[in-house]
């Protein structure tokens, strides 16, 4: 984006191309770091588990950039305006409310905060990523407003994802039954 910055390259709106290339950026590594799991469930891809936490550091950091451009850049830190912002236009209060949700995230993705706060705690806290998953789809279908093609091949990823780990999380309650009525 620099580079295509200093090449006059990024159209009349140049805060408006910076901040949905930045979305879309989140919303890739968003996905890529959902579809981890269900791919391993799914194919027996490990190598994706290994990599999920960069992944959704990445997608942090991105929305970071997205979050600081519409706050900075475009509304010159002028907080009343984007409180009133976030009040007013829905596509905005899912996004600052992704966001939100990211924080806990990227602060708890450490193995000490792991072990800090316990593996149980963690991995409810983690399972969050698939409701911003939903409320960043929702932002970019709401942004969108016309071409919504983009925006469902993002939901179909993170539908599906959601969909196998709850038909995986509900057989691995049922073996779990069926071995403690056995014993």
């Amino acid at each position: 984006m620099a580079w295509r910055a200093t090449q006059g390259q990024l159209g009349a709106d140049i805060v408006a191309s910076v901040l949905n290339q930045l979305g879309y950026l989140t919303l890739i590594f968003l996905a890529a770091s959902l579809a981890c799991s269900p791919l391993n469930t799914i194919a027996g891809w490990n190598w994706g588990v290994r990599i999920r936490r960069m992944l959704g550091l990445f997608t942090f950091f991105y929305a970071t950039l997205h979050f600081l451009t519409y706050f900075v850049v475009d509304q010159s830190l002028a907080l009343g305006t984007v409180v009133d912002d976030i009040l007013k236009r829905n596509f905005i209060l899912v996004g600052f409310l992704a966001f939100v949700i990211m924080i806990p995230l990227a602060i708890t993705s450490t193995n000490g905060m792991v072990r800090r706060i316990g593996f149980a705690r963690w991995k409810w806290l983690h399972r969050t990523a698939y409701l911003v998953g939903c409320l960043g789809v929702v932002h970019f279908i709401w942004r969108v407003k016309t071409d919504y093609r983009e925006p469902i091949i993002f939901g179909v990823i993170v539908g599906v994802g959601l969909l196998i780990r709850g038909v995986d999380a509900v057989r691995a309650r049922s073996k779990q039954k069926k071995r403690s009525r056995s014993q």
